[in-house]
């Protein structure tokens, strides 16, 4: 069942729960609140590990609420209609996802003390998850070829749009008080600095005991063992269990298994030119 997509100000959304009318009211009626905490990343980029790790950071480490409330409602995707009607109701302070690129995020963040978390991946790996996770989901079309979905997430002829604009453009506002960025090879290297940096951001200083309690029940295999945060719940309208799990690898550096040369360097040239204004360097450069 492959979903068609619609564009909504020349980016791409799939047509399953997403509509132009919620856009809409995202960008220009949704209000954020002083207290909200945004975990916004581009797709594949370590969403669902910063929901784990901020969900236990609200609670000191300890996994009751991650073990028992799904994954999509301690912290909701705001910009599809089912996460939309949560957020609205979540009552504060609020934990909320969005992938949405800076253009198209509520306008009432300008005007507000909320806490954005932005998390970065190494975009070749963001690649290769993108185009495995797109074969399982009934979101997103099937990507047909490596060779032709790099193609397209090079142009940014994917869902959410380009990678290179989403990144540009959210790390614009590095310096930002209420702006913390990570990434995600940040957390997998230094998992127990990582998340006493994000605390010390969210202004909730945890205990030795209650940070390494926060790591154990964050990590790879404790996610994939627990069905509120493996997706193993999500109904089959949305992905297709039998092709593959939610949560494939988790690591770094899986691109290297999968680009050729030619793809590779074809993919830093892109990188090169559309990077270059930034002026910051990542792990993965």
């Amino acid at each position: 069942m492959a979903c068609e997509y619609f564009t909504h100000k020349g980016v791409l959304f799939p047509c399953l729960d997403y509509s132009p009318e919620n856009l809409s009211y995202v960008e220009n009626e949704f209000q954020v609140r002083d207290d909200d905490v945004f975990n916004i990343t581009y797709l594949k980029s370590g969403t669902n590990w910063m929901v784990e790790i901020l969900s236990l950071i609200r609670c000191g480490g300890d996994p009751g609420w991650v073990r028992s409330v799904l994954n999509w409602d301690r912290a909701p995707w705001m910009e599809s209609w089912p996460g939309l009607e949560a957020a609205l109701k979540y009552p504060p302070p609020r934990l909320l996802c969005s992938h949405l690129p800076i253009q198209l995020f509520p306008k009432s963040l300008q005007r507000s003390k909320a806490k954005i978390i932005y998390t970065l991946r190494c975009p070749k790996d963001v690649l290769v998850s993108l185009y495995h996770f797109s074969k399982l989901v009934h979101l997103f079309k099937d990507p047909g070829s490596l060779d032709s979905f790099l193609e397209d997430f090079l142009s940014g002829n994917v869902p959410y749009g380009s990678w290179f604009d989403h990144v540009t453009g959210w790390m614009g506002l590095k310096g930002n008080e209420n702006f913390f960025f990570i990434t995600y090879e940040e957390l997998q290297q230094d998992p127990w600095g990582s998340v006493r940096r994000i605390c010390h951001f969210l202004g909730n200083e945890l205990s030795e005991e209650q940070v390494a309690a926060v790591v154990e029940n964050a990590s790879f295999q404790s996610m994939k063992g627990n069905k509120m945060s493996n997706f193993s719940q999500l109904s089959d309208k949305y992905m297709d269990h039998q092709k593959g799990e939610f949560l494939r690898k988790g690591i770094c550096g899986d691109w290297r298994n999968h680009l050729s040369e030619t793809q590779s360097q074809q993919f830093d040239t892109v990188y090169q030119k559309r990077m270059q204004d930034l002026d910051m360097t990542f792990p993965w450069d």
